[in-house]
């Protein structure tokens, strides 16, 4: 197996002010500044208001800034998007893509997600793309079809292991607080680092992170978990000292 450098990336949905999202970033940057970091890297994703004053606050850091969205277009007459470009202006790394929030509330396809990732990729962005099966699709014994068909229809071509990061977040367990058995954790990333071959470049080197209620009381036994290679945290990446747990659990 590829050494593959854990990533913990905080998804902060809708959510934050100014002065609060910048005292979050604020208290990160000092906890990285007094850690051993060897062991992971650090994203934060703010909302698209909070992007500039957060970027400030991260300069000179190695916590690393993200988008959560981009539209597929370089520019355009696209009223309230933004483009990759735009969000690489600001000192973004990272963006996510194919979130099942923008599958869902969007009507996203794996084609629209395919097309945001790739656009990711030329404006110099890692395209952090979004896979998972809903509770019912789960249930009908389809989860690992399902993600695999996502992965093929929203990985663009000329993706590497440098560019690009799985995140397998099941739907039903999205601030549900329910997680699945590490066995099913376990089998659905194996079955995403299979299906990643002759799709990306390098595939063994690809970073394939957990999402789906991880907090600092369960993360430790997911991220020992083989394939499970970060996190993207939702809710428990708006405290910094929950953050900072899951962080902490990488090995």
């Amino acid at each position: 197996m590829a050494a593959r450098r854990p990533l913990i990336a905080g998804n902060w949905k809708m959510n934050g002010l100014r002065a609060d999202g910048t005292a979050l970033a604020a208290a990160l940057v000092q906890r990285l500044k007094k850690a051993d970091t060897a062991r992971f890297d650090m994203l934060i994703c703010p909302p698209a208001t909070l992007i500039a004053p957060v970027g400030q606050v991260l300069e000179g850091s190695i916590l690393a800034l993200g988008g959560q969205d981009c539209h597929a277009a370089e520019k355009g007459a696209h009223t309230g998007d933004i483009s990759a470009a735009m969000l690489a202006d600001l000192g973004c790394r990272y963006v996510i893509v194919g979130h099942s929030e923008r599958r869902q509330d969007h009507g996203e396809s794996d084609a629209t997600v395919r097309a945001k990732a790739a656009a990711a990729h030329k404006a110099g962005l890692i395209a952090i793309v979004c896979v998972g099966e809903t509770e019912g699709q789960r249930d009908a014994g389809e989860a690992e079809s399902v993600v695999t068909g996502q992965l093929k229809g929203s990985i663009p071509d000329g993706a590497t292991a440098e560019n690009t990061v799985i995140a397998y977040e099941p739907v039903w367990a999205i601030g549900t607080g329910r997680t699945p058995t590490n066995a099913d954790i376990a089998a659905m990333h194996a079955n995403i680092r299979t299906s990643l071959s002759g799709l990306v470049a390098s595939a063994d080197g690809v970073r394939i992170l957990y999402g789906g209620s991880v907090k600092p009381g369960n993360a430790a036994e997911i991220l020992a978990i083989d394939d499970v290679d970060g996190a993207l945290v939702g809710g428990a990446s708006l405290k910094d000292e929950d953050f900072w747990g899951i962080a902490a659990s990488c090995r």
